[in-house]
This record gives C-alpha cells, sequence and structure tokens, in this order.
C-alpha cells in the first residue's frame, strides 16, 4: 500500500472527532469542500468507506471508527512531539485551545487576555464558549476554565484567579416596596431570576452558605435565563430580584442604583481554576497560559 499523508490522517481525525465538515475545516484552516474531497481520496486510496455522509451529518463507519481507535493515540504523540520542539525557541509558539462559559471569557479572560497575546505574538489562543460542560480530552481542548466546583477530581486543576462572590440584588425602591429578606427562604415572597443549567436542563436553585452551612434556595419570577447581562438589565429597571457575580454589579453598588443583601450568606468561593488533563509534559504554549493567568492573580 502506498504511504499515505500524514495531515489526510489528522484531517480524517479531525472529521470524525467532531463529526462536522464545517466544524473540522474550520480547525484545519482549509474549506469544508477541499475537506471532503480530500477525505473521499483517502477513502479510494485505502479502498474502504472510513464516513456515513448525509445532507445533515457526518459519522465514522465502524472502519472508520476502528481507524480513529488506532490513529488518535499517535496523533496526540506526534502533537506532542512537535510541541516539545518549541522548548528549543527563544518564545513559545503554538495554539491554545480553550473551553469556557460565557462569564469566564466576557469578565475574567476579556480583562487577560490582550495583555497575553500582547506579550506571546507567536501563540494563538482559540476560545470556545458553552455553558454545558465539556469533555475537553474528547473534544480536543488543550484545557478548560471553570469555577473549582466544577472541575472534574480526575483533572490537573490550578487556581488562576481571586476569590469571587456572588451576592443578591435589587433596586433600593424595589425593597422599599416588598422588603428587605432576612433569610433566604424569604426569597420566596420576591420576583427573582431563575438560572437556566444547559448541563442538567433545568432550572438550578441559588446556592447560598453562612457559616459552613449550605443552602440551596429555590426561587422563581418573571424570568428565566442564563444570560447574567439579561438578568441584570431586569434587575435595573426595578422589576426583580437576581443572584450576580459582584465584579458585575462594583459601580451600580457605589452609584446606590443597585443594593445588595443576606451579605451573611454570600462568602466569597475560590475563583476561576484552568484545568487540564494530566499529561507527561505540558506543552509550552499551554504552560506560559497558565504562568501568565497565575502571575496576574499572585497565584
Amino acid at each position: 500500500m502506498a504511504r499515505l499523508p500524514l495531515n489526510d490522517l489528522a484531517a480524517f481525525a479531525a472529521v470524525a472527532r467532531t463529526r462536522s465538515f464545517t466544524a473540522a475545516a474550520a480547525e484545519l484552516g482549509v474549506s469544508p469542500s477541499a475537506l471532503s474531497h480530500a477525505m473521499r481520496g483517502l477513502e479510494e486510496r485505502l479502498g474502504v468507506r472510513l464516513l456515513a455522509r448525509s445532507t445533515r451529518s457526518v459519522a465514522p463507519t465502524e472502519a472508520g471508527t476502528a481507524l480513529l481507535d488506532r490513529l488518535a493515540p499517535a496523533l496526540t504523540e506526534i502533537e506532542g512531539g512537535l510541541a516539545d520542539l518549541a522548548t528549543f525557541r527563544d518564545a513559545p509558539e503554538g495554539i491554545v485551545r480553550i473551553t469556557t462559559f460565557h462569564w469566564i471569557a466576557s469578565t475574567f479572560l476579556a480583562q487577560r487576555l490582550p495583555a497575553f497575546l500582547a506579550a506571546h505574538p507567536g501563540i494563538t489562543v482559540q476560545v470556545t464558549v458553552d455553558d454545558k460542560l465539556q469533555d475537553i480530552v474528547a473534544d480536543g481542548f488543550d484545557a478548560g476554565l471553570r469555577f473549582g466546583e466544577d472541575v472534574e477530581k480526575d483533572m490537573i486543576a490550578i487556581r488562576v484567579g481571586p476569590p469571587l462572590r456572588h451576592l443578591v440584588v435589587a433596586t433600593p425602591a424595589y425593597w422599599d416596596t416588598h422588603g428587605r429578606p432576612t433569610h433566604p427562604r424569604d426569597l420566596r415572597d420576591h420576583r427573582c431570576v431563575a438560572y437556566h443549567n444547559l448541563s442538567s436542563g433545568s432550572i438550578s436553585p441559588w446556592e447560598l452558605e453562612k457559616n459552613g452551612r449550605e443552602l440551596r434556595q429555590r426561587v422563581e419570577g418573571p424570568l428565566i435565563c442564563n444570560s447574567a447581562d439579561l438578568a441584570l438589565a431586569l434587575v435595573r429597571q426595578g422589576g426583580c430580584v437576581s443572584l450576580n457575580m459582584e465584579e458585575d454589579l462594583a459601580e451600580d453598588l457605589a452609584a446606590g442604583r443597585l443594593e445588595a443583601v443576606l451579605q451573611d450568606w454570600t462568602p466569597p468561593f475560590d475563583g476561576v481554576f484552568l484545568y487540564h488533563p494530566s499529561r507527561r509534559q505540558t506543552p509550552p504554549a499551554l504552560r506560559a497560559f497558565i504562568d501568565f493567568l497565575k502571575a496576574q492573580s499572585g497565584a
């Protein structure tokens, strides 16, 4: 059998893993049509069908799955070997693929990423924003950014940010009209924004804590969403109560536009962690990213 180009095999692995010509093409930096043509050529040379195509989807065949199972570890080793070469350069280079959720992307990363990219022109950071927890190994990410409590136990977790805090807020006029709660159970009498958890598909209770005692308070109100920005917009209009990050509320609280209650039930928590799978050696580009975030947080 003729020797097969490694690029074609890596391209097949990307299509089989993402189950999308469009997603794989974007990852590889080629057009979907060119990628599809390359896959047909690979199948012809091998004499076996690797991908089952339809108008809406693509998936590996039984033969494709068997090939992917053998290819994936080898491609990971090759990628690791190429990444190791970066240690011989003066500055790290490469791509860092990160998965995270909206608040970390729009606040935590938005404040830090520009300075990192300016300091490391040879590194590209690819950020995928998804409120659902991703399998970073299966989905091809180098690392994830989440709050510490959401990180799986088999991951290497590194704290990269300061302590954070949620606050229960509404306008002073709202509290004057409806009364200020003195215990989380009082929130049942208020118009609260409920959080739609995309991972579980359920409505999440508000998680509060006092003196080590955790309490999960279910709330109801006129809005159910998974957007902190949308919740805050409604709260600023005086229509309801929400649980938001203190960092997002600083200007409103300082100006007296919003007022926090139940602060003894909202202590700080550990904040943002970067997590990645255990490896023989962390790629230099990812190591540079981790070191930068740690230095920013003083960790």
